[in-house]
């Protein structure tokens, strides 16, 4: 059995956002999100989009290097395509979707065999890669759906797993900007919302990033930029790689823009 912890993680967080859109009247389901031309109905789509995905890798992997295969031929625009479908659903029955895919997936993962590895638009993934890919995700649309509504979320120690992906996706960032990863393993140093330190990666790296683990969190799903956060860097490489850390498969992401606070105290948006 793989360790359950991630899984658990990922109930907890899709829960909550659950609990987030559950009351939403029709109107605000069709709100705007940060998210260029996303309501929260698209972000919902996306999550059931993609857990069904999900779902395909782990118990039909030979039909889901198909769908791969045709994701690439639409590299820039598929994921798009599936939120716009999705989001036209009423939201009782996208809800529903989403509800009944996530927990397929979860016993699907829980059932899998131990050191399995599902295919996946990025590197294959282990069971605890999965789980925690999909809280990565349920985390970072939530925030979106969440600032649309104007709600301050209360951050937890969830955000432990997130970190850990957004480490581990280093390589994969520098490859999708066409760019060869530092040979230098970095080393991250966060604090966890519980006031707990969290460290991930050699202790001798002269490559280092450091802070809350909340802002580490919102640079590698880009949902807020690195001026507007309190993150403390050491070394080149490291500092390259913030500008283009992304957790998420997938082409590069846009990112989002320095906040207007940020550039009013700057003038022109630079850290």
């Amino acid at each position: 059995m793989p360790d359950a912890s991630p899984l658990d993680d990922l109930l907890a967080e899709s829960d909550e956002l659950d609990a987030l859109v559950v009351d939403l009247s029709e109107e605000q389901w069709r709100l705007a999100t940060p998210a260029p031309r996303w309501t929260v109905a698209h972000q919902i789509a996306h999550l059931a989009w993609t857990d069904t995905a999900a779902l395909s890798a782990v118990e039909e992997p030979d039909a889901f290097t198909a769908r791969v295969a045709e994701a690439a031929a639409a590299w820039e625009t598929f994921v798009d395509e599936a939120a716009d479908e999705g989001a036209l659903r009423p939201p009782a029955e996208l809800l529903a979707q989403w509800r009944s895919g996530r927990d397929r997936l979860g016993q699907a993962l829980r059932d899998a065999p131990t050191g399995v590895r599902f295919p996946w638009f990025g590197p294959p993934m282990s069971v605890a890669s999965m789980a925690t890919a999909r809280l990565m995700e349920t985390w970072a649309h939530g925030q979106d759906v969440a600032d649309a509504l104007g709600v301050i979320r209360a951050p937890t120690d969830r955000l432990r797993h997130i970190a850990r992906l957004g480490l581990r996706t280093r390589d994969f960032a520098h490859a999708v900007h066409g760019m060869q990863p530092p040979a230098e393993e970095f080393r991250v140093e966060l604090t966890l919302p519980s006031g707990t330190d969290w460290a991930f990666g050699p202790e001798g790296a002269t490559q280092r990033v450091t802070g809350p683990a909340l802002d580490f969190c919102l640079l590698v799903t880009q949902r807020a930029h690195r001026a507007d956060l309190a993150l403390r860097v050491y070394g080149p490489d490291a500092d390259r790689w913030l500008d283009i850390a992304q957790a998420f498969a997938g082409p590069p992401g846009a990112g989002r823009s320095p906040s207007e606070a940020h550039e009013s105290r700057t003038g022109d948006g630079a850290p």
